[in-house]
Order: C-alpha cells, then sequence, then structure tokens
C-alpha cells in the first residue's frame, strides 16, 4: 500500500491511540489494526487505561514499535502523578470546557468510573507530547470518555472506532454526545453502523469498517488433514472468552442432548470469568472426559487448532444486560481456514455466515436448535466440507484487513493507492 500523509511528505504528526488494556489476546483485530497504521507510516503513541493481565501475548504485539504509556488504573494508586497533571492541565485554554464536560456527564452517571475517567484524562492530556495532533480511541465508552476530555482540554481532535459492548451497554445520550463532538467513528458491523447513524446529526461521520484478516498471519489451509470418515471422532473447537454473551451455557446444554453414540471431542480456547463455572456445568452434565479447556492461548496455537479441528461452533447470545458481540474474529478466522462454522443468528454474525451456504445460523438461546444443526454436522462430513470451502472463498473475498486500512488511513487525512488484493479463490 503506497500512503501519503496530508500536506506533503513531511513526517506526520503523532496519533494518540487510547486503549482500554494492552496487550490483550482477545483483541488481536485492534493489534493487527495498529501494526498496519505502523507499517503505513503513521506514528503511534499508545496509551492503556489498564496494565495487562494476560500471560502471552500475540506474535504480531511484538511487531507493533508504538511505546505504550499505563495511565493510572486506579487514581488512589498513583495520587502524586494524578495531582501534578491535574494542576497542569487546570491551566489548559480547554480545561473549562471540558470540566464543563465532566460535570454534567457526572450528574447523570453519579459513579467512580466516571471520576476516574477525567482523571485519566487529565494525565493524558497532560503527558501528551507537543507533535501530537490527534486523539484516537477504541471503544465508544471508557476509552472514548478519556480520549474526549483530553482532547477537549489540549484542544486536539478526536475520533474513535466502536465495536460491540461498547454501543449496545451505554446510554444513548452518551453517544449522541460522543457522536456529535468526534470528527469521525467507524464501526466494525453494519448493524453497529446502522444504530450509531441513527443516533449521529451527521449520519456521514459514521461509517462502517470491518476489520477483516491479515491473510499473511493465517496461511493457506491444508484441508486434507480432516477426517471425512463418518467413523472417527469429529473434533469440535470454540474460541471465545467465557462470558455470558458468547453462549457457552447453551452449547454445553447442546452438547448433553447429543446422542451418546455420537462420537465428538470439543476443545475450548479462552480465559474468561465464568471459566470454573462452565467447568462445573460440564461436570455435572457428564461432558468433562470430552471437553479440553485450555485457557488463553497466543495466535500461532490457535492456528494450530483451526487446522486441527473440523468444525467450529460459537453460540453467541445477548447478556442481559444487554451485552453482545459484534462480528467475531474468530470465525473469520476458523473461515480462513476453511473450517465449517456453526454460530447463532444475533448481532452481525449474518453479515459474514450465510445460513447454508458458507456454515450454518441457528436462533440464539437455542440448545435444542444447536444440538439438531451440531448433530446433522457431527454425521455428515461432506456437509461440512462444502460449507467450509464456501466460507473460506466468502472471507477470502470480501474479509480482508487491506480494504478497512485503506478508509481508515483516509479519515485520518492520508492518500492510499495500491492496496493488494488478498483474495484467493479456493484452499489448497
Amino acid at each position: 500500500m503506497t500512503v501519503r500523509p496530508p500536506g506533503g511528505p513531511e513526517s506526520p504528526s503523532e496519533i494518540a491511540v487510547v486503549l482500554k488494556g494492552y496487550p490483550r489476546l482477545s483483541e488481536t483485530f485492534i493489534a493487527q489494526e495498529l501494526l498496519a497504521l505502523e507499517q503505513a507510516g503513521l506514528r503511534l503513541r499508545l496509551w492503556s487505561l489498564r496494565h495487562p493481565t494476560d500471560k502471552a501475548v500475540h506474535p504480531v504485539h511484538r511487531e507493533i514499535a508504538a511505546p505504550v504509556t499505563y495511565l493510572p488504573e486506579y487514581l488512589r494508586s498513583e495520587p502524586g502523578r494524578v495531582l501534578r497533571a491535574w494542576w497542569r492541565a487546570r491551566r489548559y485554554p480547554g480545561y473549562r470546557r471540558a470540566r464543563r464536560a465532566f460535570l454534567r456527564d457526572l450528574r447523570r452517571d453519579f459513579t467512580p468510573n466516571r471520576v476516574r475517567r477525567f482523571g485519566q484524562a487529565c494525565v493524558l492530556a497532560a503527558e501528551l507530547p507537543a507533535e501530537t495532533g490527534w486523539i484516537y480511541a477504541h471503544f465508544l465508552h471508557t476509552p472514548a470518555s478519556v480520549a474526549r476530555y483530553a482532547a477537549l482540554l489540549r484542544g486536539l481532535p478526536w475520533s474513535v472506532s466502536a465495536h460491540a459492548r461498547d454501543i449496545w451497554t451505554i446510554p444513548e445520550w452518551e453517544k449522541r454526545e460522543k457522536l456529535a463532538e468526534a470528527a469521525w467513528a467507524v464501526t466494525c458491523t453494519a448493524v453497529g453502523a446502522d444504530h450509531l447513524t441513527g443516533l449521529s446529526e451527521r449520519p456521514e461521520k459514521v461509517e462502517l469498517l470491518y476489520h477483516g484478516l491479515d491473510f499473511a498471519r493465517f496461511p493457506l489451509p491444508a484441508v486434507e488433514t480432516r477426517a471425512d470418515d463418518s467413523g472417527a471422532t469429529v473434533r469440535l473447537l470454540s474460541v471465545g472468552r467465557a462470558v455470558e454473551k458468547k453462549g457457552y451455557e447453551d452449547l454445553l446444554e447442546a452438547l448433553a442432548l447429543l446422542p451418546p453414540g455420537l462420537d465428538w471431542r470439543l476443545t475450548h480456547i479462552g480465559g474468561g470469568a465464568l471459566s470454573k463455572h462452565l467447568k462445573d456445568r460440564a461436570a455435572a452434565l457428564g461432558l468433562s472426559q470430552r471437553i479440553a479447556w485450555l485457557g488463553a492461548q497466543p495466535q500461532d496455537r490457535v492456528l494450530e487448532a483451526y487446522r486441527a479441528a473440523d468444525l467450529f461452533v460459537l453460540a453467541c447470545r445477548i447478556a442481559e444486560d444487554g451485552d453482545r458481540d459484534g462480528l467475531p474474529n474468530v470465525l473469520m478466522e476458523a473461515q480462513s481456514q476453511a473450517l465449517c462454522c456453526l454460530s447463532t443468528a444475533v448481532s452481525a454474525i449474518p453479515e459474514l455466515i450465510r445460513d447454508g451456504e458458507t456454515g450454518l445460523l441457528v436462533p440464539p438461546g437455542d440448545p435444542t436448535a444447536l444440538a439438531a444443526a451440531l448433530e446433522r454436522l457431527i454425521r455428515d462430513p461432506a456437509f461440512r466440507k462444502r460449507l467450509g470451502q464456501a466460507g473460506f472463498r466468502r472471507v477470502r473475498a470480501d474479509f480482508s484487513m487491506a480494504g478497512g486500512i485503506a478508509q481508515l488511513l483516509k479519515r485520518f487525512g492520508y492518500e492510499t493507492t495500491s492496496v493488494p488484493d488478498d483474495r484467493t479463490a479456493e484452499a489448497q
């Protein structure tokens, strides 16, 4: 990709990227974007609201050169730093406007988290290098609040990339006001874009931008290693955090409904707050001997798991608090390896999977329907292979990372040419 910065060939100003936590194994889509922007010539500096909790990192994290600064995770943990930042921030011309915005928000959301956001914003504003020209936040909730307050303090433009939970679990007044003040917003699903466009006074500010995949990290699959014999053990795989919206309780209930003589094994990859609960539930259902719980894994191990599996399943649902997935990257990753995918018709998943054509979809929160689809796919390897190949062709044709990165660069004011075409017609 050829990129020309705005205003000529001189070095562009630095972009401050505000992240909820960095690095995180569950956010490969952010890491691949950061690396692609760096490779296109943008100067980035990362500002993380939380320290990392994952024990491993993906290879892509080690390739990102941007320096990382960790803001105070809790204001009480670094009182001197927060006080010095506030003392400096209150001298900025934008302090009164930022303070008014914060107090208006605090009256409607009187929580310690809201106070923490303003404190973190003061630290961000005080410590931003002079060459910073833009603030860009991933996620519309907490990171966007910090970015917004800091941008008001420093008089800088800011923008946001919205995803899933951040769209569906914050109040409409907050979304409307952030969209009004942001220079632009991108989001990774059509359903999310429609929702945000309806809340914006200037719909052109909101743009659909699929994350897509960096296919250089997902080489063509060797599908001949998969079982074609209907008598062989069928290897099921699911990759996702153990949280309510991933629907793992539904999946366990569905597995318990399968005929006892059906030969299958499930591997789960991912951490999460519900991990122990799910293991206990699997034991109560008599499924423990058939399930391997591997916890969170780096991307190279996840790729190995895709290649070893016969069927990928992700039973997404809408959580009680409204949280839901956008378009889970793991579905695209699985399809990139010609792995047949079974999921649910919730949120943006139907934007990727065409039911009966490139995978199977069932209603969310319906273990009986999920069990019926599982049994059908477990018993019919030819059907699995046909859906896997169709999914492979679609994800390669329509969900490359390159197009989304080109859109994002244009939003930052960069001109792009020669976007590579990552499409491939058939798995090898």
